[in-house]
């Protein structure tokens, strides 16, 4: 493997719990339905007393909890206890191959393994192998290295995307796997999971592919984080921490040097990407309208060529238009616009899902929706690679029910 450019991804000792109900061990990754703690508590409610991932993971619902550090507590005790009573099976230097049937319908294809936090750094700008997509917001990692700093294991919702339009890395895996390790239905309306463990000839297969996504390229991105980049950023903190307190060759032989993870191809056909819009509350809009005109000379009301801005308030719509835009997105030129006028106005923002829940909070009195294009799949790793990263809340793949289930786990000590 030393000869290979791909130094950051291989296989990965993973843990699998034997003898449970998987429909009640696996739960939604736990950054989904912040706002909606009836959802976890249906989930509790569902796996009751059984071994369960839910007794493992912190919902990030509950990180202001008045209880949090007694909970995560009681979580590395669980973790303690589960692997001292031998409830799970080891794969040692495996890699998994995922079949995901998504809420629509639609089948989404993964590869798990481990990756090296040596080739991962969310600094913008970054030439690792693997890089952030969106900006890394420093204060919402201090209460995830909370939960994983004393944590006996890790339990992966971190995606990571490949740009291979060629379908050269996973799909040969279609139909040529015969270990199944799990086949079941998700709760609460998530889909279907079913997983194989791939041959010694399929995994070597996969290897090789991934060496040819970087041949050729001075600086590879060969990953982008498509999803759970604050849980990443988090993992790759707690392990420069123990290379302060241990020196770097010791924290170089620790297995809390690699994460575990899920590889997914970017041109996946059941890959969505959906637009995050702006809805702002308390704005003026022909004030903002004035000054976002002020702010990008050149600049119109009206549909045109370039950047355009649809916008919904209270009995008016109108598109702002920037022609010969520097920024790669949309969503760049509308958020740099942003950062100063909601800083400067005191007005308040929200990031919304969906055409029409933005469009209808937009034309609530006092407010102004402020929707995105979809961004293409083809734009993703070009702007990382020119502009570092993407604006945040540029884009989300898929619907939350769709997001990665926690099934996996890891000795991270």
């Amino acid at each position: 493997m030393n000869d290979r450019k791909n130094t950051a991804f291989s296989r990965a000792d993973i843990l699998l719990p034997r003898d449970v109900d998987m429909a009640k061990w696996a739960v939604i990754a736990c950054d989904q339905f912040t706002s909606e703690p009836e959802y976890w508590e249906a989930a509790a409610q569902i796996a009751g007393d059984a071994p369960s991932a839910l007794k493992l993971v912190l919902p990030e619902a509950g990180l202001k909890a008045d209880d949090v550090e007694e909970r995560i507590a009681a979580i590395n005790a669980e973790m303690d206890r589960y692997l001292e009573e031998g409830l799970f099976t080891e794969y040692r230097d495996s890699l998994f191959y995922l079949e995901r049937t998504q809420s629509d319908g639609k089948l989404r294809r993964g590869i798990i393994g481990k990756i090296d936090l040596e080739c991962y750094d969310y600094t913008p700008g970054s030439k690792s192998l693997i890089r952030a997509t969106e900006g890394t917001v420093l204060e919402r990692i201090p209460p995830r290295v909370r939960v994983r700093k004393n944590a006996s294991l890790e339990l992966p919702h971190v995606m990571l995307l490949i740009d291979d339009p060629a379908k050269t890395v996973i799909e040969p895996l279609i139909g040529h796997c015969s270990e199944v390790l799990y086949d079941f239905d998700l709760m609460l309306g998530g889909g279907h999971a079913k997983a194989y463990r791939l041959s010694e000839s399929l995994a070597e297969g996969v290897m090789k592919a991934l060496d040819a996504l970087c041949a050729g390229a001075e600086d590879p991105l060969l990953f982008a984080v498509g999803d759970g980049n604050h849980s990443l950023a988090t993992a790759k903190t707690c392990y420069e921490e123990l290379k302060a307190r241990v020196g770097a060759e010791a924290a170089a032989q620790s297995p809390a040097r690699y994460a575990l993870v899920e590889v997914v191809n970017l041109h996946d056909d059941a890959l969505g990407f959906e637009p995050i819009h702006r809805v702002l509350f308390g704005v003026d809009v022909d004030d903002l309208a004035e000054a976002f005109l002020e702010y990008y000379p050149g600049s119109y009301i009206g549909r045109g060529e370039g950047h355009v801005v649809e916008c919904f308030c209270e009995g008016r719509e109108f598109c702002l238009t920037v022609p010969s835009p520097k920024a790669q997105l949309t969503a760049g030129t509308l958020q740099s616009f942003l950062d100063g006028y909601v800083e400067r106005t005191g007005c308040g923002i929200d990031y919304v899902h969906g055409d029409g829940a933005s469009k209808a909070l937009g034309r609530q009195p006092g407010n102004l929706a402020m929707l995105l294009p979809p961004m293409l799949k083809s734009e993703l790793f070009p702007t990382v690679v020119n502009d570092g990263v993407l604006p945040r809340k540029t884009f989300s793949m898929g619907h939350a029910r769709d997001k990665r289930y926690y099934i996996e786990a890891r000795r991270i000590k």
